[in-house]
């Protein structure tokens, strides 16, 4: 694997109905207006062209294994028109894909409609998500928000369309069938790991931040201790649980780990299991989790974490050929419920109800365990996604 930075980037590249697009962004030194990039997208749903031979499912390499992704590359995308069009995927600002099947929120089954949108969005085909670059996990985004834009009366962006813009170029492909092969043995890989997962997007209205807020306790801990529960009460034990803190306090700052199931946390989940314990003594168990997992996640944030530092760690024993038993040991142990909670919305939800977000989602990190993502919106609502895998008997 190679390490690339790309400086600037001046065109998108969209994927419609099996087909690739390059899109410039600029137009006599200017970024596109709103109504151009309009025009744009239009042109290429205005377009009836057919998809070169093995085009459609050509992203379906980068969903199965990486050998053989790694061979095909080589061989057939190492030169010639492949590679440009290649180039031109990899190297854009993004990549967007323009789906020929209605997806989204339906009042008459808002249940399994949120499921299956979600799942379109995590994986789509197999082979119209996953734009020929590697990612780390199953993901999926519904934090579309809303952009300031106007729009006129018939629906169109404010603006005028510009003639002279050149028209999006499509990208040119030549796929011999030997590779069209490994096309679709890829995706085959892939349909097999999609359809292993099972996701649940579930909007909770009962309370929210606010009513938790009134109770003096913060809305994330609360949350993390409700899934320790919950994830006791489904599995009978107590897994190493994972939460994503950002560390932006620091320049170039990513992500650092909160352990969020504690000895404080297990003392509060047991102590709602026992029938026997008084309503006095449980709320004191939950206030001290609480307080417990704030502490965490401020060190988190602050860079005190461990993980990182463990990691940090591994990388150098690899480096030095040291072989760490401890190190070993602490990065085997399997993430069972793996969660993070999605940054919430800066719109005012309560004059502009209609701008809710239902946040994002990820696949299970371990084949036995969960994944738990959650987005708390305005005062009164949290909506969660939760994954596992089918083929699990225990999830």
């Amino acid at each position: 694997d190679t390490l690339q930075h790309v400086k600037d980037s001046k065109h998108i590249v969209v994927y419609h109905k099996g087909r690739y697009f390059k899109v410039w962004l600029y137009h006599d030194g200017r970024l596109l207006r709103p109504r151009e990039i309009e025009q744009q997208i239009q042109r290429i749903l205005d377009d009836d062209s057919e998809p070169q031979p093995g085009e459609e499912k050509l992203a379906a390499l980068t969903a199965g294994d990486r050998v053989p992704w790694a061979k095909a590359r080589q061989a057939y995308f190492s030169r010639g028109k492949n590679k440009q069009s290649l180039d031109a995927v990899e190297k854009a600002a993004f990549f967007v894909t323009l789906d020929d099947i209605e997806q989204g929120y339906r009042k008459e089954d808002p249940g399994r409609s949120l499921d299956a949108y979600a799942k379109s969005l995590m994986h789509g085909r197999c082979y119209d998500r996953c734009i020929l670059k590697k990612y780390h996990s199953f993901q999926n985004v519904m934090t579309t928000e809303y952009l300031e834009l106007g729009y006129s009366a018939d629906g169109h962006c404010k603006g005028e369309t510009n003639p002279n813009i050149p028209l999006p170029t499509k990208l040119q492909w030549e796929i011999p069938e030997e590779c069209q092969a490994v096309i679709e043995k890829s995706l085959s890989t892939a349909v097999a790991l999609a359809d292993d997962v099972d996701f649940c997007s579930f909007y909770f209205d009962t309370f929210g931040k606010g009513l938790i807020k009134k109770a003096k306790t913060s809305p994330d801990a609360f949350v993390q201790l409700t899934l320790q529960l919950a994830h006791y009460r489904d599995m009978g034990k107590f897994s190493l649980t994972y939460e994503a803190s950002m560390t932006r306090l620091f320049r170039e700052g990513r992500t650092e780990t909160v352990r969020s199931c504690t000895v404080e946390s297990s003392r509060f989940v047991q102590a709602m299991e026992d029938p026997s314990e008084s309503i006095e003594n449980k709320l004191k168990f939950f206030r001290l989790a609480a307080a417990k997992h704030q502490h965490l996640y401020r060190l988190a944030m602050t860079g005190a974490g461990i993980d990182r530092h463990l990691f940090c760690l591994y990388v150098v024993s690899k480096y030095l050929a040291v072989d760490s038993p401890f190190l070993k040991e602490v990065l085997s142990e399997p993430w069972r419920l793996s969660t993070s909670q999605t940054p919430r919305q800066h719109i005012d939800l309560k004059n502009h109800p209609e701008m809710v977000s239902c946040g994002g989602g990820f696949g299970p990190v371990a084949d036995d365990g969960y994944g738990v993502s959650y987005i708390i919106l305005g005062e009164n609502a949290i909506h969660f996604h939760v994954s596992s895998k089918v083929s699990c008997s225990e999830t």
